[in-house]
């Protein structure tokens, strides 16, 4: 079956052909790691988790890595050149405020002053995300790379774009790319430098424009010797520019010139992704560095812009533990409604989406359950011949349109189909791209929740024995504790069931 994916490169769907037939080599944007990452950004995560299930489901190896950004990723990142200060420095100011206010626990950061103390506890609280979302990159440990891992590497590409002419030191110590040194420019985002002179394709900054050749010239490395952090260099004591981060890291991982994906959020597009093109391309004398890049488009809370001021700013954490919407939520319901809207759409993250991604969740979970029940647990394996796969499957090929994918398998998900377990087959494959589908629950006695929830269980055995007791106000109580973990209380013949709330 073709696939065919949107390439922002071209403007055009295309079918989709690796460059090499037996694995697909993929680069994703991940997070600059100086704050939580919110559920904007892990829209982006999961549309490149999403695709990488796909191309997985039709069969391909994939060989996925995401970087962590932990220097020279400065605040006014509009700017090609990257003006403002290093998102590090800002983090440690304000991460002395978050101790005091407990949103970064006490002890979590020792020294706020110390930006790798500060990388740390926010690669890792991404890290936990990441794979409570089931963003597959995040359990693979030698596919997340730091930025300040590879600062040789960074160097060598910058001494090779000075050598092939495509860099150059400017009269401020700077390096600069040129991008004049480069006729493609602006292919990606149609910012070509006429429209860039003109002020049409976006912002240029007026710091060290003296210094350049060009006005959109961008920054590679920075001699900087009170920096929050800086390595010694031919160009002197300094850091890197941000862009020529992703491009070294994604080509020393990969392996190649020329990579199949490279993803991020359409905010990425320029300058980051555009500088990318131009410096690995000018590096390695290729005529492009990803075949298909893939962007996902912003998210919107409740039709409003998502920003600290309004309030409505949420991590991953912010709406799994309810701040966000008053009510806990599964992660199975919030990455289903951070998927479930096409990738090249706006979406608008409400709190009536989030319900109703619940009601999705619970009737695939209850599905589950019912075929479970029906055939032992035992899966029959079935191709993409079996009818829902094969509808599901025409979904996904067109463009990651998981909303007709979703059309497809909910109605199904309540029907009684003849064979379950081969029904069960079906469902596991399509939970293997989908990854919205617990795993059934498992019945322990008087209660039936998940094995990892003993401490459920056994609330849910004092409610019994106190309802045996007559100790109506204890049970009482214990009714309101667990239905305070975020669980449904109900009473069985077999005694007291306790399901996990979906949101």
């Amino acid at each position: 079956m073709e696939i065919r994916f949107y390439n922002t490169l071209t403007n055009t769907a295309e079918i989709f052909q690796p460059v090499e037939s037996d694995c697909v080599r993929m680069y994703s944007c991940g997070p600059t790691v100086y704050d939580f990452a919110h559920i904007g950004n892990f829209r982006s995560f999961l549309f490149a988790d999403v695709i990488r299930r796909t191309l997985e489901f039709f069969g391909h190896k994939v060989h996925h890595v995401m970087n962590i950004t932990d220097v020279g990723h400065m605040t006014d990142d509009a700017s090609a050149d990257g003006a403002g200060e290093d998102k590090m420095q800002a983090a440690a100011r304000r991460v002395k405020e978050d101790k005091k206010s407990g949103r970064v626990p006490e002890g979590a950061v020792q020294n706020p002053d110390d930006p790798y103390q500060i990388a740390k506890f926010y690669t890792d609280a991404f890290l936990q995300d990441a794979q409570t979302l089931g963003v597959k990159v995040a359990f693979e440990s030698d596919n997340i790379l730091h930025a300040t891992q590879h600062i040789d590497t960074m160097q060598e590409m910058i001494a090779q774009l000075i050598a092939n002419g495509h860099a150059y030191v400017g009269q401020d110590g700077v390096v600069y790319y040129s991008v004049e040194s480069f006729p493609s420019y602006g292919r990606l985002s149609g910012n070509t430098l006429d429209r860039l002179l003109t002020g049409a394709g976006g912002r240029i900054s007026d710091e060290n424009q003296a210094n350049k050749r060009h006005p959109a010239d961008f920054m590679l490395w920075k001699a900087d010797s009170s920096h929050i952090m800086k390595w010694d260099s031919p160009w002197g004591m300094g850091y890197p520019g941000w862009h020529i981060e992703c491009s070294c890291m994604a080509r020393k991982r990969l392996g190649r010139d020329v990579i199949d994906i490279h993803t991020g959020g359409e905010d990425l597009i320029f300058p980051h992704h555009e500088c990318e093109i131009a410096q690995t391309c000018g590096a390695t004398g290729e005529d492009t560095f990803a075949r298909f890049w893939m962007h996902a488009r912003f998210l919107m809370v409740e039709g409003e812009k998502m920003s600290k001021s309004k309030g409505n700013f949420w991590t991953v954490r912010d709406v799994l533990e309810g701040r966000a919407t008053g009510t806990q939520v599964h992660p199975a319901v919030l990455r289903l409604e951070l998927i479930k809207s096409h990738y090249r759409a706006n979406m608008n993250f409400t709190k009536k989406g989030l319900l109703d991604s619940a009601g999705a969740v619970k009737r695939l979970t209850e599905f589950r359950a019912k075929l479970e029940a029906a055939c032992g647990g035992k899966a029959e394996p079935v191709d993409l011949t079996y009818p829902i796969l094969k509808e599901f499957a025409e979904a996904l090929a067109d463009d990651l349109n998981i909303a007709g994918a979703l059309g497809a398998i909910l109605p199904w998900a309540s029907s009684t189909p003849s064979d379950p377990a081969a029904a069960l087959g079906a469902l596991n494959r399509i939970n293997d791209v989908l990854s919205i589908a617990p795993l059934g629950s498992t019945s322990s006695g008087a209660a039936q929740v998940s094995g990892e929830h003993a401490a459920i269980e056994d609330l849910c055995r004092q409610l019994d024995d106190a309802r045996k007791r007559k100790d109506f106000a204890a049970a009482d109580g214990l009714r309101v504790e667990i239905q305070k973990q975020g669980y449904d209380v109900k009473t069985s013949p077999n005694g007291t069931i306790a399901e996990k709330r979906l949101a």
